[in-house]
């Protein structure tokens, strides 16, 4: 058959002014699958209604990288001129308001390099359609506010794929002639197509079960490659943990009899949580002592968490179209944050959040791929699954919390589930059902709507005074938001301010503002919702220090006129947590900054003593709380130090940080040496907090004496290597080695990689830590690594390991040659033919290249020109890159 394909040119950006309903609702699929080695057919069966608020208009469905077999309307077979065929459409006329359409396609799963779609993975059949990989399985009208059930036939080779599975309960199998056996899904809930799931390979499974709120039993098991199954007990325990927890948290009960997880090694992102079938790539499920980290097994906690929680905040309802990602996303996020809280150290998990939250979102928002939480427009969306969407959609939530209490949002969220159930909704309908569950709450919405609707970080300065002759103190709070692509001019947002008053004895003063007729108790929120607004504190005895965004109240940069007396005073008096840690990397910035300047001016850089002793003050109170102590002892990230800087200073900041490290070593030798011993472990293996901190706490301290070049301390860092039994001690003791000169390191990055080759996740660390090495030679041994057996580019979990480890080594990556531009270049360019959505995140590591000396700025150009006059570049690069040329 002819196949007219359109040539589009440039890709077109899709706007969110544009939404329009569908002309055809689709309210039952019936597919049918036929794996075969070669080719797979599929048969999908539409039963389709006309939308009747909106005009009559042709059926326009979605399709790519396909085989048009056949299509029939009704019992009748169509011919090419009753429908219009393109590379990217089948549209279909004259349909009648009630129907069925039969699509019969031919796909090729086992060529799917870029893992969207249908592909294989390790011989196992998978998909992942998220977010519009259905239209390359079968054409569909491919977009999330098209609902329909499921009944799925999965048909293949019973020694080859003895394993099938997709959404929903399991109701009926059997034996086919020629060794061949099939399997029927039934989904009874109506979901959108990019939650659609199948599964089909040589598969082992363990099982558990979890009887609900209401007293159902439902099975849950979660199926590995043969071999893997010692490494699925975490994930089931956090699996169960997440059940009791969201009924408890949020009275959300699971629907289903059954709940299944895969786990593949090929994936592009970290899980997808398609109705009753989740995938997930195994990072996010393998874990044993001995091949896993602490980071990994509280990830795996959080993305288990994470994807069982959509069944309610993504499935059940859903987006109405994809510019209300965070809608599903945002709100995820920040369930699975409130339950990690919950299930281990609340302070530390919220330091964490906030450490990557201005790692990786702040610096997007101050990139020329800055967006707002809810996008006006995209090319790709694929691009726009990213922080903003996810950690910052997640302080939006957050901020609903702060402003409502535990007990309002609660009542919004059991609303909203009330309202929408089986819906496809908006950031609107979310927030409309936050305000009506609340009418006594004093809010402006229409105000806090902006925070959906305007990119980049609000700043907020701030200053304060004390009159002693009337015991007040006043505090000025002034906020602005800098212009960000297409938006030059922005509007006051409304800011929560969690705020307390430390007064000179270290305790918490009442607050009372000024009109008031009594104090509020020790802490409050304060609005802050014009560009300057003043706020008059009355009874207040003494000069207080202002403890300002207590838990980090709202997603702000902050600049107060703390003096470095005020924030140690904070760092050791103030009764909030995340503020206490926020005074000591305020204090560490100012004073690594300070270092960066006079090194630029070409000054001696000097480490105050002052800040040394305040850190000796923290070693000595480890015991305390090893896990909060072990981010206390870490410095502010050369990443987050370089978004302080108008021209960021790569190689002064690596400096400063280098001197730094290497004081608190020698000086505190014999303090880290104290802490590196009590901090030791002794019997079985264990994820508590209190394990993990410990953990945590000593190698924070053997860190130290490592950058001190201390011989004990590389004593240590050997012995631990050879004889820890967990891989926590194990790697952070070989990443420290192999960021040394120690004629040990080649021989213990040997040794580890002989020991766990056929560990495919222990190898992705062991690539890593090689990546981020800072040493002269890493680029040159990173490049030797992509010819190692164990890496692979077509796999994403290596290409983030190394790759993608490489871009965040800020001295290595930004070496004023260019050659970590010109080598990200390459890898892009490679990507862009397997797989666009990993050549697009990778691009992304360029979008900051303005903000870099003249030198770098022309390097990365280049690099960036290059990647742009590309042959055949796909729509998910070439928005990252002219995004970032433009900005």
């Amino acid at each position: 058959m002819d196949k007219a394909v359109l040539d589009t040119g440039s890709p077109k950006a899709i706007l969110l002014r544009d939404y329009a309903a569908p002309p055809f609702w689709i309210d039952k699929v019936d597919l049918t699958f036929d794996l075969r080695e070669d080719e797979t057919i599929v048969t999908s069966r539409l039963t389709l209604r006309r939308n009747a608020d909106v005009a009559a208009a042709p059926l326009v469905l979605d399709g790519q990288e396909m085989e048009l077999i056949s299509v029939a309307l009704g019992g009748r077979g169509l011919t090419d001129r009753d429908y219009i065929l393109t590379a990217d459409t089948l549209t279909l006329t004259g349909l009648p308001d009630d129907g069925q359409v039969t699509i019969v396609t031919r796909i090729h799963p086992e060529k799917n390099t870029a893992l969207e779609g249908l592909y294989k993975s390790s011989g196992n059949f998978c998909t992942q359609c998220e977010a519009e990989g259905f239209r390359k399985i079968t054409y569909f009208l491919d977009r999330p506010d098209v609902m329909a059930r499921y009944s799925v036939r999965i048909e293949a080779d019973k020694a080859a794929y003895p394993v099938l599975l997709s959404n929903g309960n399991l109701t009926g199998e059997g034996d086919l002639e020629g060794g061949r056996h099939w399997a029927q899904w039934d989904d009874p809930w109506p979901k959108p197509c990019y939650l659609f799931a199948l599964v089909a390979g040589k598969l082992v499974s363990i099982e558990d079960h979890f009887t609900t709120a209401s007293g159902r039993d439902v099975t849950l098991r979660i199926y590995v490659e043969p071999g893997n199954e010692d490494k699925c007990g975490h994930a089931m325990t956090s699996l169960i943990n997440s059940m009791k927890w969201d009924e408890e948290a949020y009275g959300r009960e699971y629907d289903l009899d059954i709940f299944n997880i895969v786990a593949v090694g090929d994936f592009n992102m970290g899980a997808m949580e398609n109705k009753s079938l989740n995938i997930f790539n195994t990072k996010y499920i393998l874990a044993r002592p001995d091949t896993a980290t602490d980071t990994d097994f509280l990830g795996i906690e959080t993305v288990v968490a994470h994807e069982y929680f959509h069944n309610w905040t993504g499935n059940r309802v859903t987006c109405r179209d994809w510019f209300q990602l965070s809608l599903k996303e945002g709100l995820t996020v920040f369930r699975d944050q409130q339950f990690s809280a919950d299930m281990n150290s609340a302070p530390v998990k919220r330091i964490q959040d906030v450490t990557r939250l201005r790692q990786v979102q702040f610096a997007e928002d101050a990139g020329p791929t800055a967006h707002p939480v809810r996008p006006e427009s995209y090319i790709e969306i694929n691009n726009f699954y990213t922080p903003t969407v996810y950690e910052k959609g997640a302080e939006v939530l957050r901020m609903y919390h702060t402003l409502l209490g535990p007990q309002g949002y609660r009542r919004g969220t059991d609303l909203y589930f009330d309202r929408h159930d089986g819906q496809a909704v908006t950031t609107d309908d979310f927030l409309a059902a936050m305000r009506d569950a609340n009418p006594d709450k004093v809010v402006d919405w229409e105000q806090f709507r902006r925070w959906y609707a305007q990119a980049g970080t609000p700043k907020v300065e701030g200053e304060g005074s004390y009159d002693a002759s009337s015991h007040t103190y006043t505090l000025t709070l002034r906020q602005s938001l800098a212009p960000t692509p297409g938006q030059p001019e922005k509007l006051p947002m409304l800011i929560p301010v969690a705020m307390g008053l430390v007064g000179p004895d270290g305790t918490d003063l009442p607050l009372r503002l000024s009109g008031e007729a009594a104090a509020q108790g020790t802490e409050r929120v304060l609005i802050l919702s014009q560009p300057e607004q003043s706020f008059t504190f009355v009874d207040v005895g003494a000069s207080p220090v202002p403890s300002l965004f207590r838990g980090f109240s709202a997603p702000v940069k902050l600049s107060f006129d703390y003096s470095d007396a005020h924030l140690a005073f904070l760092m050791g008096h103030d009764s909030d947590p995340f503020n206490r840690w926020e005074a000591g990397q305020t204090l560490a910035a100012r004073l690594l900054l300070g270092m960066v300047a006079d090194r630029a001016a070409g000054r001696d850089m000097v480490v105050p003593d002052s800040y040394i002793a305040a850190f000796g003050h923290v070693l000595d109170r480890v015991s305390e709380d090893p896990a909060f102590a072990a981010l206390a002892l870490t410095l502010p990230s050369e990443n987050y130090l370089g978004q302080l800087m108008d021209i960021i200073d790569v190689d002064g900041i690596h400096a400063a940080r280098d001197q730094v490290r290497a004081a608190i070593g020698q000086t505190h030798r014999d303090k880290l040496l104290a802490t590196y011993s009590a901090c030791l472990t002794n019997g079985p293996f264990s994820v508590t907090p209190d394990a993990i901190g410990r953990r945590s706490a000593k190698n924070a301290a053997l860190a130290y004496l490592m950058a001190a070049g201390d011989a004990q301390g590389k004593a240590l860092a050997l012995a631990q290597y050879r004889d820890a039994s967990g891989m926590t001690d194990v790697i952070a003791a070989l990443a420290l080695i192999a960021d040394s000169d120690m004629p040990e390191r080649e021989a213990a990055l040997a040794a580890f990689a002989d020991k766990w080759k056929d560990e495919a996740l222990v190898m992705d660390k062991w690539f890593m830590i090689q990546a981020i090495s800072s040493r002269p030679d890493t680029l040159d041994n990173v490049k030797a690594l992509l010819a190692h057996p164990g890496f692979t580019i077509r796999n994403p979990n290596k290409v983030y390991a190394l790759v993608g480890s490489l871009t965040g080594n800020a001295p290595i990556f930004h070496a004023a040659d260019g050659s970590g531009y010109e080598f990200l270049a390459d890898r892009v360019i490679e990507l862009n033919k397997l797989n666009p959505q990993v050549a697009s995140r990778m691009a992304k590591a360029f979008a900051r290249w303005r903000q870099y000396d003249a030198q770098r700025q022309a390097a990365a150009k280049v690099a960036l020109e290059r990647v742009a006059h590309t042959p055949d570049l796909s729509r998910d690069v070439y928005e990252i890159i002219s995004r970032s040329l433009e900005g």
